[in-house]
C-alpha cells in the first residue's frame, strides 16, 4: 500500500444527535445512518496464488454518508462555499446540493458563498458575501459556470482568509476546486489549528482534467468528454468532406491527457491521440507526420486530437506561471497546424486542415445528466462530512463507493495515464495508431 495512510482529522467528539431521521440497523425499507466502521479497500488488484492481504485500518477508507451523531449543533453552523479555478461544468450543481442538505436536512440557516474563488476573503478586493438560500439556488443547475464566479490564485493568502473566517464567525468551509485549490485548503486549515479554530475544512474535486489522485473521476469530466466527442465529431465530417481533409483538435489537459483518451474511446473516430505522458516525434520514419502521410495514401483522411499539454518538448518554453502556480503551456494545437501544413507544402501534397480548439466552450457548459447525478451526491455527501466535524477530507468517488479521502493525500501526486496501464491501451486499440511514435 506504499504507507498510504487514509485516517481522517477531526475536530472532536460527535455528540450531538442528527437532525436526520435514519435507521441504525439495515431493516425494513427505512435508510440507514453510515457507521464510522465502514471502510472500503482502495487497492483491489491481487493475483490469485497470493496470500491473502492483511489491512491496517488507516491504510482503509472510511465510507461517506450521514451519521447518527454530529459535532455541530445546526444553529450554531456558519457555512460557507467557494469555487476555486478555472470554470468547469457542474460547479453550480455541487453548490445547490450543499446548500439544499444543509437547509433542509440539518436545518442550517447560515449559509454563505465567497466571491471569485479565494481572492473573495482578501479585504483589498472589497467582495462581499452572498447569501445562499434554497430560493436563490433553486434553477443555478441549469446553467454553467458559478453565480459566484471564480478565480485563480490568493490560496496562499491563508492568514487574511482566517481572519476573514473569524470576524464572520464561519466554522464550516466547503472549497470546491483542483490540485491548486485544495492545497489552498491544507494552508487555510493549518491556520485555523494554529489559532484552535473549530473551523471543518472539506473539499469537493474540481478538475476537469481528471488528474486528483484517490478520486475515481473529478466532476465535470463525463460532461467534458460528452462535448469533446460533439467536437470530434464535427472534426470527423469536415475532415472526411475534402481531399486529404484533416481534423485537429485540441482539449484541455495540462498534465494528465484522461480528456483526450476518453474522447477518444467514446467517438472511435479519432486517428491519433497525443497525450503529456506519451512521448512521440513528429519528424522522422516513425514520427506522427510519416505516419499521419500513410494514414492520408490509405484513407484520404484524418483526425488527430491533442492534449494541451502534450509536445512541449517542441516549443520554446518559459518559467512564466499563471495565478494557480501552474506552468504556462505553449500552444501545440496552432504549433501542430503550422507544423503538418509546411510539412505537406514541401512535399507539394494538398491537404485540407480544420483547427478546433473548443476548450472553454467544453468548460463553460452545464453538467450532463451524468455529472448531475455525481455533484448531488458529492454536495450531501460533502456536507455530512462537515457536520460530523471532519476537516481536511475530500469527498471522492472510489470503486463506485462514496469515501472520505485526507485531502494531503489527494494533492500528494497527479492523477495521469499510465502508458503500460489498461486505458492507453484501449486507446491504442481504438485509433489503430503505432505503439510507439518515437524514433
Amino acid at each position: 500500500m506504499d504507507g498510504l495512510d487514509f485516517r481522517i482529522a477531526t475536530l472532536g467528539e460527535t455528540t450531538i444527535d442528527s437532525p436526520i431521521q435514519f435507521s441504525k440497523v439495515h431493516e425494513g425499507s427505512i435508510a440507514n445512518y453510515v457507521s464510522d466502521k465502514e471502510r472500503v479497500i482502495y487497492t483491489v488488484d491481487t493475483v490469485c496464488d497470493s496470500s491473502p492481504q492483511q489491512f491496517d485500518p488507516c491504510e482503509l477508507m472510511e465510507k461517506a454518508g450521514p451519521r447518527e451523531k454530529v459535532y455541530f449543533k445546526p444553529s450554531d453552523v456558519h457555512a460557507a462555499i467557494v469555487t476555486c479555478g478555472g470554470l468547469c461544468p457542474g460547479l453550480n450543481d455541487v453548490m445547490r446540493a450543499i446548500v439544499m442538505c444543509l437547509w433542509y436536512r440539518y436545518g442550517v440557516r447560515r449559509i454563505s458563498g465567497v466571491q471569485y474563488g479565494y481572492r473573495g476573503f482578501i479585504s483589498r478586493f472589497g467582495l462581499k458575501m452572498r447569501v445562499l438560500t434554497p430560493e436563490i439556488v433553486l434553477d443555478i443547475h441549469r446553467d454553467g459556470g458559478t453565480i459566484l464566479g471564480s478565480s485563480r490564485g490568493y490560496g496562499n493568502e491563508a492568514v487574511e482568509i482566517v481572519n476573514t473566517l473569524q470576524r464572520l464567525g464561519i466554522n464550516i468551509l466547503f472549497v470546491i476546486g483542483g490540485d491548486g485549490t485544495l492545497r489552498g485548503a491544507l494552508g487555510i486549515s493549518e491556520e485555523v489549528k494554529k489559532r484552535g479554530l473549530k473551523t471543518a475544512i472539506v473539499g469537493i474535486p474540481k478538475t476537469i482534467d481528471n488528474d486528483l489522485s484517490f478520486v475515481q473521476a473529478s466532476f465535470g469530466f463525463a460532461t467534458a468528454v460528452a462535448k469533446a466527442a460533439e467536437v470530434i465529431a464535427a472534426a470527423h465530417t469536415e475532415a472526411k468532406g475534402a481531399p486529404n481533409g484533416i481534423g485537429l483538435v485540441q482539449v484541455m489537459g495540462r498534465q494528465s491527457g484522461h480528456i483526450a483518451a476518453a474522447t477518444a474511446l467514446a467517438r472511435n473516430d479519432v486517428n491519433f491521440v497525443l497525450v503529456p505522458e506519451v512521448p512521440f516525434a513528429l519528424d522522422g520514419n516513425n514520427g506522427l507526420l510519416a505516419h499521419l502521410a500513410n494514414r492520408l495514401v490509405q484513407r484520404g483522411h484524418a483526425v488527430i486530437l491533442v492534449a494541451e499539454g502534450a509536445g512541449q518538448e517542441f516549443l520554446a518554453q518559459t518559467n512564466a506561471v499563471d495565478a494557480s502556480g501552474n506552468k504556462e503551456l505553449a500552444d501545440i494545437g496552432r504549433y501542430l497546424q503550422h507544423h503538418i501544413c509546411d510539412y505537406f507544402k514541401k512535399k507539394n501534397i494538398e491537404i485540407n486542415l480544420k483547427f478546433i480548439d473548443p476548450s472553454y466552450i467544453i468548460r463553460a457548459a452545464p453538467a450532463n445528466t451524468t455529472d448531475s447525478v455525481y455533484c448531488e451526491r458529492l454536495g450531501s455527501n460533502a456536507v455530512h462530512a462537515a457536520m460530523t466535524g471532519r476537516t481536511e477530507v475530500l469527498i471522492g468517488l472510489v470503486h463506485d463507493q462514496y469515501v472520505h479521502i485526507p485531502i494531503r493525500l489527494a494533492v500528494s501526486r497527479r492523477n495521469v495515464i499510465d502508458p503500460h496501464g489498461s486505458l492507453w491501451r484501449d486507446v491504442i486499440d481504438a485509433t489503430g495508431q503505432p505503439v510507439l511514435m518515437t524514433n
